[in-house]
């Protein structure tokens, strides 16, 4: 049975903020069930935000200012009182905070590979000369082109049903999404194939929820404490390391992913031109212990394989 946490000082109401897409409030609906179960006499609402993210869909990403155009909106309504806690997709949270906030608690991990979602075909290896695949991302993009170069890579904005609709539509061959979203919005059926992490490095922190809130509310920290999972943070805390030494964002084809093997961390970064003609790659474990050396280490060692001049011609 599920047991009430206690805590001193349990707030009467609590705001979570939240974007407006499907996934973004499933997300936020997801943590407020679970807090509501913990909380009992609390009471937990959703402030749903459109952010410039989601209303700018005609420009990529990278061209537009990146990942924190999906969370400045959130983290205002943080900062003027509006709402308590903000949920995020790790993965769109830039790799610095802002001053003033702080990632309150990382959820468990779901699955954070890439998802190979196609009508006509089984996965990547079966696609046709020419099929256009679409991804809204950079690093998906690098390591398509470099994986398969006979492919065309387009550029796909939108949520989930936007991107899903344009290729029912027959605009895409194939489109890659996380596999996380799509089976959080029980959408599992459309997943053709799962590509490996070691095909499709992932994007650093996908498959995690983070929480955040304001560094004035550590009352905020200790309320979430239990939804906290600690190896997943540890994970995140090293990919995030990594990302933060190279500089990562919506502009970089940069991935990463970290796993707890034992008691060994073990973390593979790569760093690629977006067009997949140049490549760097590197894997080292570490202890858990210190997450953000072992980031550090493997950012160095991509930079001893040519990192900062593939950074240097974006």
């Amino acid at each position: 049975m599920n047991q009430v946490f206690q805590v001193q000082a349990v707030p009467a109401k609590l705001v979570i903020v939240s974007r407006e897409s499907a996934l973004a409030m499933w997300q936020a609906e997801f943590i407020r069930d679970r807090l509501t179960v913990l909380y009992q006499k609390t009471e937990i609402s959703i402030l749903g935000m459109t952010t410039q993210g989601d209303q700018t869909l005609d420009v990529t990403l990278s061209k537009i200012g990146g990942k924190g155009l999906f969370v400045k909106e959130l983290e205002t309504a943080l900062e003027d009182g509006r709402a308590d806690i903000a949920v995020h997709s790790l993965k769109d949270m830039p790799m610095h905070m802002p001053q003033g906030f702080m990632l309150a608690c990382i959820d468990k991990r779901d699955d954070a590979r890439d998802a190979f979602v196609s009508n006509l075909h089984a996965n990547l290896e079966s696609l046709p000369p020419g099929s256009v695949v679409g991804t809204s991302s950079l690093r998906r993009e690098s390591q398509l082109r470099a994986r398969f170069p006979h492919l065309k890579v387009e550029s796909l904005r939108g949520n989930v049903q936007t991107r899903l609709r344009k290729l029912d539509e027959g605009q895409y061959a194939a489109i890659i999404l996380a596999a996380a979203g799509l089976k959080r919005l029980g959408l599992d059926d459309r997943i053709r194939d799962l590509i490996s992490t070691k095909d499709s490095l992932p994007a650093v922190g996908q498959g995690a929820l983070g929480i955040e809130c304001l560094t004035s509310r550590p009352d905020l920290e200790v309320l979430l404490r239990p939804l906290h999972h600690a190896d997943t943070a540890v994970c995140v805390r090293a990919e995030r390391a990594l990302s933060r030494a190279l500089a990562g964002s919506c502009q970089v084809p940069l991935g990463g992913f970290a796993e707890i093997v034992g008691n060994v961390l073990h973390l593979r970064g790569f760093v690629g031109h977006p067009d997949g003609t140049r490549m760097a790659h590197a894997e080292l474990s570490g202890t858990t212990t210190d997450p953000e050396a072992l980031g550090n280490a493997v950012a160095q060692s991509l930079r001893a394989q040519g990192a900062d001049e593939i950074l240097a011609a974006l």
